[in-house]
């Protein structure tokens, strides 16, 4: 697989977790751990679905503790991390602070070796952080207040998390994807231990809230690791870092498709900053693609 192949798939993680917002809407008032156990646990699935016609792929489970100990901890720490902090401060800021993963994964992706960091993943980098600003912040963003900072704290820590999670992929890039499969076995174990211990069971109450989990559990929580996977070990990892500043937009754009949002002059001035920022630090991976 090539790197420009390898960046378009981990591409797909990011339409998938646009999609994020409006299914876990869906899902109703099922408690955080709860629903990350049930999702996680489909998202499992999806690894042991792929072995069936390669035997013996179960051998990626066989890996060093600090190959397991990066892996769950990206999974579970991020989403448990992320959830807090939608549950103790709102949802817009909660949001934009978690959204500096982006940045520190084009920022961070210097340190890896044969890595260089240009002036144009910065500036692509940058504008697509100012968008995210304008587009969470500009939208009717609520005053901060001293009881939110708890979920400001768990926003800020998962976005290290995450970023952290996906630049050393890079560094374990001979770790099969597989593995992955059983990162989200462990993290639905965990989530299962801290829903039992921390949460009251809810069931969903509707047919339309299962078929959320269950397209919860299959895209962005479950294919989607996968080809992150692919493209943090193969691809550009600067460019995804850059692109990934497209998810609150996508999100924001299904939100209004669904009717719950209206489209705004905010909205249209944070899509030419993420588009432009995009473009900009994708300059090599288009560059590449035109040579090809």
């Amino acid at each position: 697989m090539t790197k420009s192949t390898a960046t378009l798939v981990g591409l797909t993680a990011i339409l998938m977790w646009s999609l994020l917002a409006v299914l876990t809407v869906a899902t109703g008032r099922i408690p955080a751990f709860q629903l990350l156990a049930m999702t996680f646990a489909i998202g499992a699935g999806i690894g042991p679905l792929t072995w069936i016609w390669r035997p013996g792929a179960w051998r990626a489970m066989r890996q060093p503790i600090v190959v397991w100990l990066m892996g769950v901890g990206g999974l579970f720490g991020y989403h448990a991390l992320y959830f807090l902090a939608l549950r103790f401060a709102p949802p817009a800021e909660a949001g934009l602070l978690n959204y500096l993963w982006p940045l520190l994964i084009v920022l961070l992706s210097s340190l890896l070796p044969g890595e260089r960091l240009a002036r144009h993943h910065i500036v692509g980098a940058m504008l697509g952080f100012a968008g995210t600003v304008i587009l969470l912040v500009g939208n009717d963003a609520s005053q901060f207040k001293e009881s939110y900072l708890p979920g400001f704290a768990a926003a800020f820590v998962a976005a290290f998390v995450w970023a952290c999670y996906s630049v050393l992929s890079r560094k374990f890039a001979e770790v099969p994807t597989d593995a992955v499969a059983g990162y989200c076995i462990a993290t639905a174990a965990l989530a299962a231990i801290a829903h039992v211990t921390f949460e009251t069971t809810v069931w969903p109450a509707t047919v339309s809230q299962w078929l959320a989990i269950a397209a919860l559990g299959i895209g962005p929580v479950g294919i989607a690791f996968f080809v992150w996977d692919i493209g943090m070990k193969q691809g550009d990892i600067r460019v995804l870092g850059a692109a990934s500043y497209a998810a609150p937009l996508l999100s924001t754009g299904l939100l209004i498709a669904a009717g719950f949002a209206k489209p705004t002059t905010t909205l249209a001035i944070a899509a030419a900053l993420i588009a432009g920022g995009g473009l900009i630090a994708s300059r090599d991976m288009i560059y590449r693609v035109g040579r090809d």
